[in-house]
C-alpha cells in the first residue's frame, strides 16, 4: 500500500498583477493561489491530474462554499508557502483546508476552508465520486480530531502562531 502525504506544500511568489493598491495580495486572489497550489500538489503527490480529468471525462470540482480568515497581508514579491489538506469528504464533495504562510512558516497569513462539489461539466450537476477516488480520499484525508468549526480553528491557529 502506498503511503501518501496528507499535508501538501508548495511555494509561490506574490506577483504585482495580483496585488491591490497597498501592494498586498488582493483578497480575491487568495483563492486563485490556493486552487493553483492544490491542483499542482495533488498532481505531483497523488498523480491526480484534475485538468486532464476535466478535459477527458468532463468531470471536475467546483467551489460550493469558501471561508477565509485574512490574518496578515501577503506582500508584493513575497514568497509564500501554501499548505493544503483534505479534512473531510463524502460521495460528492470534499472539504479542503489551506494555510498560507510566510517563507519560513513563522507567520500565518491566512486560513482558507473550501467545500468542493464533484461536478459533471456536461450534465451541469453534481456527480458521485468514483470508487477509485473514494479509495484515494480515504488514504489522504486528515480529519480534525476533535471536530472544529472555522472560527475556532482560525482563533486556535492565530493564538498558536502568535505564541499565546
Amino acid at each position: 500500500m502506498v503511503l501518501f502525504e496528507k499535508l501538501l506544500e508548495s511555494r509561490m511568489k506574490v506577483r504585482f498583477h495580483d496585488c491591490d493598491p497597498f501592494n498586498h495580495l488582493n483578497n480575491s486572489r487568495y483563492m486563485d493561489y490556493v486552487m493553483t497550489a492544490r491542483g499542482d500538489q495533488v498532481q505531483e503527490h497523488y498523480g491526480l491530474d484534475i485538468y486532464k480529468i476535466a478535459r477527458e471525462e468532463g468531470l471536475g470540482w467546483v467551489s460550493a462554499q469558501t471561508q477565509i480568515a485574512y490574518l496578515v497581508p501577503a506582500d508584493l514579491m513575497e514568497e509564500i508557502v501554501i499548505q493544503t489538506q483534505l479534512t473531510a469528504f463524502s460521495g460528492r464533495s470534499l472539504m479542503v483546508e489551506a494555510l498560507i504562510w510566510n517563507a519560513d512558516k513563522s507567520v500565518l497569513k491566512a486560513l482558507v476552508w473550501t467545500r468542493l462539489v464533484h461536478y459533471d461539466l456536461h450534465a451541469k450537476k453534481s456527480h458521485p465520486h468514483s470508487a477509485a477516488l473514494m479509495q484515494l480520499f480515504e488514504q489522504v484525508v486528515n480529519p480534525f480530531v476533535p471536530e472544529t468549526d472555522f472560527e475556532t480553528r482560525a482563533r486556535d491557529l492565530k493564538n498558536k502562531t502568535a505564541g499565546v
